[in-house]
């Protein structure tokens, strides 16, 4: 069984979720930010894997510093970039690696226990957004090519073929939150109630 560690990329909190502009102001959105990514940590922790939080903003390291989570540090040019940087640090020290998005209003850490189990017994995971988008990917390979972008779920699928991933379709991972349709949507799931809180 391998070690398998989350790497969960996180935007300055002020940047966060700019498709909300029209329907948040900058202060709830970045509090919205920040209580995503406290659910996106909790749910990894309850699936038994270990959350790694990938910043390029110092206010995010200090708030993962006071939640106890580590953080790795990437130079911000891009998430395909930050995800790569996680695999290498990850593959260092022998783990599987996973990398999950932090806006999934509905993730639980039961969302995540199958595909943590899968990565910890060697296998590759992946699993698309509503929108076609990739919400996790993992494996573990020391290294992967990542594609994230409109319809990065189709890249991905086509990079791990050769290693048949398990493809994860929960409600938890389906639904990233973007714009304020998906709020609405969230919000009015009994998981989602939190957003109305």
């Amino acid at each position: 069984m391998l070690d398998v560690n989350i790497g969960i990329p996180v935007k300055p909190f002020p940047a966060a979720k700019g498709r909300l502009a029209a329907v948040l102001d900058g202060p709830n959105r970045a509090e919205l930010g920040r209580r995503l990514a406290i659910r996106t940590v909790k749910a990894v922790v309850e699936s038994g894997a270990r959350a790694l939080i990938l910043s390029a903003d110092d206010a995010v390291t200090r708030w993962a510093d006071s939640i106890g989570v580590d953080v790795l540090l990437d130079e911000g040019s891009s998430l395909n970039r930050a995800a790569e940087t996680a695999v290498t640090h990850i593959r260092g020290n022998g783990g599987a690696w996973a990398i999950l998005h932090a806006d999934l209003p509905l993730l639980t850490g039961a969302d995540l226990s199958r595909p943590v189990s899968h990565l910890a017994d060697g296998g590759a995971v992946l699993a698309p957004s509503s929108d076609g988008g990739t919400s996790m990917v993992g494996a573990s390979l020391d290294w992967m090519s990542f594609a994230y972008g409109a319809g990065s779920f189709h890249r991905h699928l086509a990079t791990l073929a050769r290693h048949e991933p398990l493809v994860v379709t929960n409600r938890g991972l389906l639904l990233d939150l973007d714009t304020p349709d998906d709020l609405v949507a969230a919000s009015a799931t009994t998981e989602g109630s939190w957003l109305n809180g």
